[in-house]
C-alpha cells in the first residue's frame, strides 16, 4: 500500500525512472548493433553485400543456416575476429538461435569498426519465415 502512496506522491521522479530506464535500454541495444527483419536482412545482402556472421554452435549451425554465412561459435568470436577483417567495409550481420549471443559478438565487432546489425529473432525467425537454409 506504502509503495502505491509514493508513486502517486512522487509521480514526477517515477516518471524520470523510468524514461532513463528506457533510454538506457534502448542505448544499450544500439550498442550491439542496430537489429534488423529478415526481410531487411535479406535487402542488405541482396543490394550491399552484407555477409552473415552465424554464432550459433556447429550442430545448429550445420542443421540449417544461411546461404555463404560465415560460421563462428560465439565462445570463440574473440580469438578469431581477424578472419572477419576482409568484411569490414561492409555490413555484418549476426545471427545466433534466438538473440541471445548475438547483443555480446555485435558489441565486440563494433568495438573493432564493424557495421554489425543483428538478425532480429535470430535463425528461428529466419526459419519460421520459411526462407531458404542449406543445411550441410
Amino acid at each position: 500500500m506504502d509503495f502505491f502512496v509514493f508513486i502517486s506522491e512522487q509521480w514526477l521522479l517515477v516518471s524520470l525512472l523510468v524514461v532513463l530506464l528506457y533510454v538506457f535500454a534502448l542505448n544499450e541495444r544500439y550498442k550491439a548493433g542496430t537489429p534488423a527483419s529478415v526481410h531487411e536482412v535479406t535487402r542488405l545482402i541482396n543490394s550491399e553485400g552484407a555477409r552473415v556472421l552465424d554464432v550459433r554452435d556447429r550442430n545448429e549451425y550445420s542443421a540449417g543456416h544461411i546461404v555463404d554465412a560465415i560460421h563462428i561459435p560465439h565462445s570463440e568470436v574473440a580469438e578469431r575476429i581477424a578472419e572477419l577483417t576482409p568484411f569490414k567495409d561492409k555490413p555484418l550481420i549476426v545471427a545466433d538461435k534466438l538473440g541471445q549471443h548475438a547483443g555480446a559478438v555485435g558489441r565486440l565487432l563494433k568495438q573493432r569498426g564493424f557495421q554489425v546489425r543483428r538478425l532480429q529473432g535470430g535463425m528461428t525467425e529466419w526459419a519460421s519465415q520459411n526462407l531458404p537454409l542449406v543445411k550441410a
